[in-house]
């Protein structure tokens, strides 16, 4: 086993693998940018060193200065989290020259899985069902749409090199065709260096549900179960469950089957995910991508399964078996994320970066709370916003839901914006307790809060409208009188702070 590891990242995954590594007895080495010197993540590790500016690619993309930190330190592995250098091959294969343990999988595995017109030809050969579309480059817009006439309205125009809903365009009508294609092509070459764009059809009220899979150095490959990740913002997930409410053991096993075919196609080591569309219709399933790294998201599925994944990462690294067969994998109750972000929900999510002047984290039964801040910490400009992954495990989905709505209502955050207010609204949400889900739920949660506001607004005034009713009964005419005027105050106060 390691006695020391090095975490190229910041904030709660650097956290969290800390953690992990002092329940292990191993030491931590962090690294951080000038902007991250009072961070959580440099308090909490054994060693920390600068590593340059604030801008991530004067820092954390910086694979020469990881490596030298990690060689000067004596770390014998390097931890990648997600993000950043996470799925970068070229940096795991000078990890490896450097005589280093990467912990994640083969350089190969990542590039084959990387690209995503790749990954959709080895899950065809595989036999794993695929959205159909394109598995090479889009040469010219007369390929994109004779292609598309073939596969028919809606379809997606995705970048083949990247993730996080960059250079993906849907695409309704052959009308709208020209300009979504050349602006997929521009952003994914200002995102990834790359625009090689490809097609494949739109599915219908698709719900976006992922597979856990874990592969070891002696060939044995397993799954751990489904999460729901159908609740997004700009294609990013912002809340997850686990197990998804179509629970099924029949699909669930179809499409572990699938995930694992996957891994073993590319000799896959350590934690992945294999994401699928699942169709609400008929509850088909189409491989989508796979992401060779841990996933955000990673706290349902070890509340549910009782494994601590990034314990099993280091473990796998090292060249032990896992620690668990197929068999052993068993699902109990009923997990959900939310992924507290700073930033805006009134202003479609737009960053609300600053200083954390008061911070309440909520407790009890089943509550977990993967963070990277604390009371007095400033949210940059330079990372991305989020705070922390917040996590509840009930006996069922019913139970979960009760418990997140209840520790969402004690969770203070003070300071800057949060996405706590939508979270605490979702939890209300009649469809999502109903588990009615799919990838444009914000859109339909949007539309159904339009509607409710009238109603809210009327409901208030008449509340407030009775209540001073009762105190001009009880105080006289002088007092009804500055009531009135204090209902009207109160009326337009509501509507100018509400727009």
């Amino acid at each position: 086993m390691f006695k020391k590891i090095l975490i190229a990242n910041r904030g709660e995954i650097a956290c969290r693998v800390i953690r992990a590594c002092r329940e292990m007895k191993i030491a931590t080495v962090a690294v951080y940018s000038e902007a991250d010197r009072d961070a959580m993540h440099v308090r909490l590790a054994d060693e920390a060193f600068c590593i340059g500016p604030a801008p991530s690619n004067q820092s954390y993309l910086c694979a020469d200065k990881l490596i030298e930190v990690a060689t000067r330190t004596g770390s014998e592995a390097i931890h990648p989290g997600y993000g950043f250098l996470s799925e970068n091959a070229g940096f795991a294969r000078q990890v490896a020259a450097a005589g280093i343990v990467f912990i994640g999988p083969p350089p190969e595995a990542m590039e084959a899985m990387g690209g995503k017109m790749s990954a959709r030809k080895i899950a065809i050969e595989a036999g794993v069902p695929v959205v159909p579309g394109t598995t090479e480059k889009l040469r010219s817009f007369d390929d994109a749409a004779t292609t598309a006439a073939e596969i028919g309205y809606p379809v997606m125009l995705k970048a083949s090199a990247g993730g996080g809903g960059k250079g993906m365009r849907l695409v309704l009508e052959a009308s709208e065709l020209k300009n979504a294609l050349e602006t997929a092509q521009s952003e994914s070459l200002a995102s990834f260096g790359d625009d090689a764009v490809y097609i494949e059809k739109a599915i219908v009220r698709p719900r976006h549900i992922e597979i856990q899979v874990f592969s070891d150095k002696h060939g044995n490959h397993v799954h751990l179960g489904e999460r729901e990740c159908s609740i997004q913002r700009r294609h990013q997930k912002v809340i997850e469950e686990a197990p998804s409410p179509i629970n099924s053991a029949e699909l669930r096993e179809a499409m572990g089957a699938c995930a694992v075919q996957v891994a073993r196609a590319v000799k896959y080591v350590g934690a992945g995910t294999v994401e699928f569309l699942v169709s609400d219709l008929d509850r088909s399933f189409y491989f989508l991508e796979m992401n060779t790294r841990l996933q955000v998201e990673h706290p349902v599925t070890e509340l549910v399964t009782g494994i601590d994944l990034v314990r099993e990462q280091i473990n796998v690294a090292s060249g032990e078996e896992l620690s668990f067969t197929q068999a052993d994998i068993v699902m109990r109750g009923h997990a959900i994320e939310c992924r507290i972000y700073a930033e805006d929900p009134e202003q479609n999510f737009m960053p609300s970066p600053g200083r954390i002047t008061r911070l309440k984290v909520p407790h009890g039964p089943g509550t977990r709370d993967d963070s990277g801040v604390y009371e007095g910490a400033e949210v940059s400009i330079y990372y991305d916003p989020m705070i922390s992954k917040f996590a509840v495990l009930g006996r069922d989905r019913r139970e979960a839901i009760e418990r997140m709505r209840r520790a969402l209502s004690e969770y203070r955050i003070e300071g800057i914006a949060t996405t706590l207010p939508f979270f605490r609204e979702v939890m209300e949400d009649g469809v999502f307790i109903d588990g009615d889900l799919d990838t444009g739920f914000i859109t339909g949660f949007r539309d159904r809060r339009k509607e409710h506001v009238p109603d809210m607004i009327e409901r208030d005034l008449a509340l407030v409208a009775a209540a001073l009713s009762h105190s001009e009964q009880r105080t006289g005419i002088k007092e009804k009188a500055m009531g009135s005027e204090r209902l009207g105050d109160w009326a337009a106060t509501w509507r100018v702070s509400n727009r």
